[in-house]
């Protein structure tokens, strides 16, 4: 007798097919950040994950989930390549095996997520609730982790979508992500509703609440972007230098390099400015003891009548140590130096090597100077008429850096990058994508000053009120008012990401206690 026919059929195996819906949901996924950006994307990426994931093990889940985390981030982040190669000096094989490791270890988050979500549908926890809830407790993680890599969280991809983003000033972006995350799950239950056409299949209250929370998201956006600025008005001014990369440390190119920033200042400042400000490291020297060029841009600001923010490195003595620091000065109207800023949070591999002692193998990527160390306070800069607080380059990634600025003070926050690096990639649209974020967030405006772009004016809601093209020797000028601080997410953080991770923790509990149950 022919038993075959009564094989129950494999739990484990894992079709082509499902292998195919997770890599169709991970592109998906990357094609909803910039660029190309198509947000609407994100609401349903995951949907064929879901119906890939559905019914088989936790283990072959966890596979699946990893499947669209890897092809997600090796299209989000494929521009490292160029910044290895290109400027590290790296051979391609390594690179992309860099590459390839980091989009795992990224890629390892969705996968665990997935079996989780799994594993608690197999004891009775619906994904309507575990995976909202455990997507924002990652990305909380994911942020902290081994110096924190928040870069194109799920919320990020709506940068755009003004409406839906100004709830980023209570919640920050993590509660988009919420949203997304929701959205993704009543979409796949209403399609396999549809599939099974029961009527009780159809999640009907879960797609009533979605609603609803989306009417009040929105509601709350609109009110928001109605509500005028009263704070007082600053003229500024955005220099965008278009120094390239494999000359800007060259000392015989210093004089080219301050050259250029200086007719750029003052055609720009022709009919007049505030605030005049230039990219990170634009003086690639120290301004602080290199005097020939440092009376030029004193000299400079006092022509100009306007403050001043200049990048350059800076050092400082401890005793027979040094201390490299990557930092921003404010000039006054006169010439006078008025501050220093320091950057906080520095890029591992590009600015320091971690745990250099056990890689002495390993060198950084950024030309210049030796091992940059991290600033040590948060220090607002005063213009006379308003603070400002300076993130350098990969701080403004970080909404906790910008919430520390504004919770001193800061009135406008100013973001000075170098994204030379990246080239012609999508990197830079990602990078100002979450900058849009910090502005909302802590409702006052960001101007963004970039080497060779992109240079933009953000105002307190999110509207990006001007961009400079990429690799272009320009100036950007337009007005923007003191924003008020004070928001919810000023005063209290992170504290729905935070309250997402508990969820979480109590999500994995849950599973792990029933399992030993049963």
């Amino acid at each position: 007798m022919d038993y075959s026919r009564f094989k129950m059929p494999d739990y484990n195996a894992v079709p082509r097919r499902d292998y195919l819906l997770a890599v169709i949901s991970g592109i998906l996924l990357a094609l909803s950040f910039p660029k190309p950006g198509i947000a609407v994307f994100a609401w349903l990426a995951f949907v064929p994950l879901f119906l890939a994931v559905s019914k088989k093990s936790p283990r072959n889940a966890f596979r699946l989930g990893f499947t669209c985390g890897l092809t997600a981030y090796c299209g989000i982040l494929y521009w490292i390549n160029i910044v290895m190669t290109t400027y590290g000096k790296l051979p391609f094989l390594v690179s992309f095996c860099l590459f390839l490791l980091l989009a795992a270890y990224l890629a390892l988050y969705v996968g665990i997520i997935s079996y989780l979500v799994r594993r608690g549908e197999e004891k009775g926890i619906s994904p309507l609730f575990s995976f909202p809830f455990l997507w924002v407790g990652f990305e909380l993680v994911r942020a902290f982790i081994l110096t924190g890599f928040p870069w194109a969280s799920l919320g990020h991809s709506q940068y755009r979508t003004l409406p839906l983003i100004q709830i980023a000033d209570i919640t920050g972006v993590y509660g988009i992500s919420f949203l997304i995350a929701l959205t993704n799950v009543v979409l796949f239950q209403i399609i396999r509703g549809g599939v099974r056409k029961e009527p009780a299949a159809y999640p009907t209250k879960s797609a009533a609440a979605l609603f609803i929370l989306m009417a009040l998201t929105l509601g709350y956006g609109f009110y928001r972007l109605n509500k005028s600025d009263l704070g007082e008005p600053v003229k500024v001014v955005l220099v965008q230098g278009n120094i390239p990369q494999d000359v800007k440390w060259d000392p015989s190119f210093q004089e080219k390099t301050v050259g250029i920033y200086e007719k750029l200042s003052r055609k720009a400042c022709a009919t007049g400015g505030n605030l005049v400000i230039w990219p990170e490291s634009a003086l690639p020297f120290y301004f602080q003891s290199e005097d020939k060029y440092a009376a030029r841009v004193k000299a400079l600001a006092a022509e100009l009548k306007s403050c001043l923010v200049v990048g350059s490195p800076a050092y400082e003595k401890e005793g027979d140590r040094i201390r490299y620091l990557n930092s921003a000065f404010l000039l006054s109207p006169t010439g006078a130096v008025l501050g220093r800023s320091d950057k906080m949070h520095l890029v591992p591999f590009g600015e320091y090597v971690p745990l250099q002692k056990l890689l002495p193998f390993v060198n950084k990527l950024v030309a210049g100077i030796g091992d940059f160390s991290a600033g040590t306070k948060v220090m607002p800069l005063n213009t006379g008429k308003g603070e400002i607080g300076v993130l350098v380059c990969f701080e403004g990634i970080f909404p906790e850096l910008a919430r520390d600025y504004v919770r001193a003070g800061s009135r406008l926050l100013v973001s000075i990058t170098n994204d030379a690096w990246f080239g012609r990639s999508s990197a830079p649209y990602q990078h100002l994508s979450m900058t849009v974020f910090r502005a909302v967030e802590n409702r006052v405006p960001l101007v963004r000053a970039a080497n060779t772009g992109i240079s933009s004016i953000i105002d307190s809601k999110g509207h990006i009120r001007g961009m400079t093209p990429l690799f272009e020797e320009t100036f950007l000028t337009g007005e923007v008012r003191y924003g008020e601080g004070n928001t919810i997410y000023d005063r209290y953080g992170d504290f729905f990401a935070w309250f997402c991770l508990l969820m979480s923790f109590g999500i994995v509990v849950q599973i792990f206690r029933k399992n030993r149950k049963a």
